[in-house]
Formats: structure tokens, sequence, C-alpha cells
């Protein structure tokens, strides 16, 4: 094998210092840096991107406080709306209640009015009758015909006395 002549040694030497060098020039001038950039690009996308998605989740729990505020006020306005609905409620019951009372009261009282009437046009009636009853009874008795304004008194009489009574 030619690589093991001792008489190629020192050219050999040579050569592998000299492409060693050489390797080396291009790896420390072209090769590393590049590789070195390659590396601080992508470490500064990495911190760019969890800078970004801090961000992003800073937003999205600004949004969540958001949305919970937001939703703690939709339900305490419910809550209210509800609230004045029954208020409301109440208030128009008490006011058909009234009504209705002094409707029932109105109707009560004309009930009142149109049974005292008509036990009153009963009452006047009776005494018409009594009075018609009691001329014809004193005319059969005694042969003549009494006094209308006798037989009135004398029923009125009767009327007073049953009701002092009673």
């Amino acid at each position: 094998m030619p690589q093991l002549d001792i008489t190629t040694f020192s050219s050999q030497i040579f050569w592998l210092v000299a492409s060693f060098t050489l390797l080396l020039l291009i790896m420390w001038r072209i090769s590393v840096p590049k590789i070195s950039d390659t590396l601080e690009a992508r470490q500064k996308r990495i911190d760019d991107n969890l800078l970004r998605a801090e961000e992003l989740k800073k937003d999205a729990e600004a949004a969540m406080e958001n949305y919970k505020a937001s939703l703690e006020q939709a339900h305490q306005e419910a809550q209210n709306i509800v609230i004045e609905a029954g208020v409301k409620l109440a208030n128009e019951t008490q006011i058909r209640e009234a009504k209705l009372n002094d409707m029932l009261s109105n109707r009560v009282l004309e009930s009142e009015k149109n049974i005292e009437k008509a036990m009153n046009d009963a009452i006047t009636q009776v005494r018409e009758s009594a009075i018609e009853v009691s001329i014809s009874a004193v005319e059969r008795l005694i042969g003549e015909r009494p006094n209308n304004d006798d037989a009135r008194a004398a029923v009125d009489v009767v009327i007073d006395n049953s009701g002092q009574a009673g």
C-alpha cells in the first residue's frame, strides 16, 4: 500500500496539514457561520413564536374574562328583568283586584238596592192587599163599605204592632 511507504510520509503529512487547514478554514469561515446563523434564526423564530403564543394566551384569557363578565352581566340583567316583571305583575294584579273589588261592591250595592226595592214593593203590595181584604171583610161583616183612609190607618197600626212585637 502506498500510504504506508515511508518515503512519501512527509508529502502525505504536508498534504494532510494543508487539507486539514483548508477544510478548517472553510468550516471556520463558511460552514460554521452559516450553521450558527441558521441556529440563531431558528432560535429567534422559536422565541418569537413563544412570545406570540404568550400574547395570544393573554388575549385569550382577556377574552375569557370579558366573556365571563358579559355572561354575568347578562345573568344580572335577566334577573333584574324577572324582578321587574314580577313587580309589574304584582302591581297589575293589585290594580285588577281593586277594580274587581270595586265592581263587586257596586254589584252588591245594586243588588241590595234591588232587594230593598223588591221588599218595599212586596210590602206595599201586601199592605194594599191587606187593605182590600180588610175593607171586604168589614163590608161583609157590617154590610157597609168602610172609608179607605180608616182601613189604611187600621192596617198600618197592625203592621206597626207586628213589627214591634217581632
